[in-house]
Order: C-alpha cells, then sequence, then structure tokens
C-alpha cells in the first residue's frame, strides 16, 4: 500500500500488519532530458509493481526519492534507519537504474536494485524478488 492510503486512524488501527517500509529511488541526477526522465520513472514503476502487488497486505510504499547528489547514500542510509526507528521492522530500497549493494546501505534490510539481475527475464526477477522478501522476513522470524 502507498503510505497515502493511510489517514492517522486507518494507521493506528493496522500499523502491526506493515512491518515492511519499500523505499523507492530513482537516482536522477538533474542531467537528464524529459525523454530520459520519463523512461527512468516507468522503469521504476513497473519495478515497484513487481514488489508491491504480491505483498500489498504488508509492504507499505513510501514516497520516491528521486535525486541523488554526493551523499545520496548518505541520506539513504539515514532514511532507512528513520523509518525503521519509528514504524517499521523492514526497510527495502528498490532501485531501477543503479547498481547498489547492502554493503553501501547499511541500514536496509534489502536492496533490490534492477541492474542487479539484468540476465533475467520480468518473471524470474518477481520470483527472485519475492523469494529475496520472504527470506528476509523468514530470518527475523523468532524461532
Amino acid at each position: 500500500m502507498k503510505f497515502s492510503d493511510f489517514d492517522s486512524i486507518t494507521w493506528e488501527e493496522n500499523r502491526q500488519y506493515y512491518d515492511t517500509c519499500l523505499i523507492p529511488f530513482t537516482g536522477l541526477t538533474g542531467s537528464e532530458g524529459p525523454a530520459e526522465t520519463v523512461l527512468a520513472l516507468e522503469k521504476l514503476r513497473d519495478f515497484m509493481d513487481m514488489v508491491e502487488k504480491p505483498f500489498r497486505g504488508r509492504i507499505v510504499t513510501y514516497p520516491v526519492l528521486q535525486y541523488r547528489g554526493e551523499h545520496f547514500i548518505d541520506l539513504i542510509n539515514e532514511l532507512c534507519r528513520n523509518v525503521k526507528s519509528l514504524n517499521f521492522r523492514y526497510a527495502i530500497v528498490l532501485t531501477a537504474e543503479l547498481e547498489i549493494t547492502r554493503d553501501e546501505l547499511n541500514e536496509s534490510d534489502l536492496v533490490l536494485s534492477l541492474p542487479n539481475f539484468r540476465d533475467l527475464g520480468t518473471k524470474d526477477v518477481q520470483a527472485l524478488t519475492s523469494e529475496k522478501i520472504q527470506e528476509l522476513w523468514m530470518e527475523g522470524v523468532p524461532l
């Protein structure tokens, strides 16, 4: 669900069911032309759909972080830290354009970077991302 699907009352009533925050990151620099920008946004939207739809009752998607600059890794790490300290158990960063790893985004619990799946078809990407999310949740379940 999108963050905007909640008001304060519905959030308080249902927050226990939503333990995972999805933080989409476009990674634009501002030097892209309009056509390139549209393509980047469409690619991110399509990748987000792959992740959001199967887990609609557990993941809340936060606003997209559109631009990157010199300290974007620090900013994303700070966002992950903040959402986990206030509302969520897990923070997942999703990007369709940049090769980013969890080593760089050490405050995230999972990084889904589409370029890291470049040799896979759409169905395989969807299956692998679903598997990774489920593995994350299973690791967090106490024995």
